[in-house]
């Protein structure tokens, strides 16, 4: 009989970096920080760094979250990668 393993990698609390992507419109980043807020209540806004595409039509977000369990993070990615502004999240 095999021992039951721990199906994450991540030692929760820590700081785990998204990644999301978007057209570079008003109002893209507003509502991702407003979503992380959510999810990381301790969240300051020097944790997101942000990088415009080479043509500019496109924001690539990281928001460096501080994760306190799978759920958290699993929820986060489903609210992320729903949003009708989000292209990817990585």
């Amino acid at each position: 009989m095999q021992e039951p393993t721990n199906d994450s990698l991540i030692e929760y609390p820590c700081d785990f970096p998204i990644k999301v992507m978007g057209e570079h419109v008003d109002g893209f980043v507003a509502a991702m920080l407003s979503i992380v807020r959510n999810f990381d209540p301790d969240w300051d806004d020097s944790r997101m760094t942000r990088r415009s595409s080479s043509g500019g039509k496109y924001l690539g977000l990281t928001l460096t979250v501080r994760a306190t369990s799978r759920e958290q993070l699993d929820e986060l990615y489903r609210t992320l990668s729903t949003h009708p502004m989000v292209k990817v999240v990585l």
